[in-house]
């Protein structure tokens, strides 16, 4: 049941958007959100791959619903759940926004926390349940997980959910009921993941790092440091004019290549430090593998081909599948089944599914050859295979269709029975 606090929430929050451009402050969208611009973890680029990798495959991937039934899994009745799901969870954003967005909190933070705002269903003058009206993201970083042990809420050994409005300075709680909450793969509890950059800190850092290093490299124009010479002793005015006169002409990317003026008695010499010799990018690189591995991404996913080829990487692209997006796909599933659905929904078998096919689409040719295979052997029914192709059914489509000389398993070697019935 939506309270007033609830609604009062989403109202001043609403309010603070339209009082300012989001194109000169996006810092409150962001924030609100629960996306820290500021990380300086999101700035390495292997770390940002890989969240982009792991969101933009979630939110590719199409919401569909279904029921199970004694005749299998059919698709179900679209209703208002299933339209703020799959078609719009607020009036800001759009499904492939919102479930990416979500993705990207639940891989930083460890943990993402989805509000579902639900509003009375009244038959007549009584109220028969709750419909859910539309999703919002809250702010990871603003959020603390609630046991409540000793029943303050009137719920002993209930988990609640503690939302504080960094804006209003007005801390709400929420049941269990009306959170979503996504976890990390890495949780000692169940109740609470830890975010990879927490485990992988050093090696985040390392490779940051290193980054900045190159940056500043390529700043000063890919030199390094010089030993200046001279000829007898020097103040230390004498030595800071030097300094300062030769310094505009070693530094910086504009003065690459230009000829540095020496005076008699006076000598450069590079202080070189050779990246080869350092194995400084071997140690970026294995850096780099260390943050993919840990966050379920291929190496060729990181455009690393050095044992890969164009040849596998549909292998590694269906590997990443099975290995990483499975048990994402899994827990979202069984989390939005489970808080969206009554009981009485979850045993008719209703129930939401992510079409993971939708990342495995091969090119036209393979396509045709699977979908014909498919038709030809009674997989598919010639409406369904259209579908996939988004060309409209047709009338006499709805029906399965075999090879006219198979026969049942049970059948074979009885047409060489002497007085058998070959039209049996």
């Amino acid at each position: 049941m939506i309270t007033t606090k609830i609604a009062q929430r989403f109202k001043n929050a609403i309010n603070a958007f339209n009082a300012v451009s989001l194109n000169e402050d996006t810092d409150i969208l962001l924030n609100w959100l629960g996306i820290d611009k500021n990380s300086k973890n999101i700035s390495e680029i292997t770390y940002y791959t890989c969240l982009k990798m792991l969101s933009e495959t979630l939110a590719k991937l199409p919401l569909k619903y279904y029921q199970d039934t004694e005749k299998g899994r059919i698709r179900a009745e679209p209703n208002k759940t299933y339209d703020v799901l799959a078609n719009r969870p607020n009036r800001y954003m759009t499904p492939s926004t919102f479930w990416g967005t979500v993705e990207l909190n639940r891989n930083h933070y460890g943990n993402a926390y989805v509000l579902m705002r639900k509003a009375p269903v009244k038959s007549g003058r009584y109220v028969v349940g709750e419909e859910l009206q539309d999703l919002w993201i809250m702010p990871s970083k603003n959020v603390e997980v609630l046991v409540d042990d000793k029943g303050i809420f009137n719920g002993k050994g209930e988990i609640y959910y503690q939302y504080s409005d960094e804006y209003s300075g007005q801390i709400y709680i929420y049941k269990s009921d009306d959170v979503m909450h996504f976890k990390s793969f890495f949780t000692y509890n169940g109740i609470k993941g830890k975010s990879v950059k927490e485990i992988l800190e050093d090696s985040i850092n390392g490779a940051l790092e290193s980054q900045k290093f190159m940056n500043n490299l390529y700043r000063q124009g890919l030199t390094a440091s010089m030993a200046m010479q001279y000829t007898g002793d020097l103040d230390e005015t004498k030595i800071e004019k030097l300094q300062n006169k030769y310094g505009k002409f070693l530094t910086g990317s504009k003065n690459a290549g230009k000829i540095v003026p020496v005076p008699i008695g006076l000598q450069l010499t590079p202080l070189n430090v050779s990246l080869v010799d350092a194995q400084f990018f071997e140690l970026k690189k294995y850096s780099a593998l260390q943050i993919a591995g840990a966050m379920g991404i291929k190496p060729n996913q990181i455009n690393n081909y050095e044992k890969s080829s164009y040849a596998n990487s549909e292998t590694q692209q269906l590997a990443f599948l099975v290995d990483t997006m499975l048990y994402i796909l899994k827990q979202y599933e069984e989390e939005i089944n489970y808080k969206v659905h009554g009981y009485e929904k979850r045993i008719e078998g209703y129930l939401y599914k992510f079409n993971e096919k939708a990342i495995l689409r091969t090119d036209s040719k393979t396509q045709m050859e699977n979908l014909s295979k498919g038709v030809n052997n009674g997989i598919y029914m010639p409406n369904e295979a259209r579908g996939y192709l988004d060309l409209p059914y047709d009338e006499n489509g709805n029906q399965l269709i075999v090879n006219g000389n198979y026969i049942p398993l049970s059948m074979v070697g009885k047409q060489y029975t002497k007085g058998s019935d070959n039209n049996e």
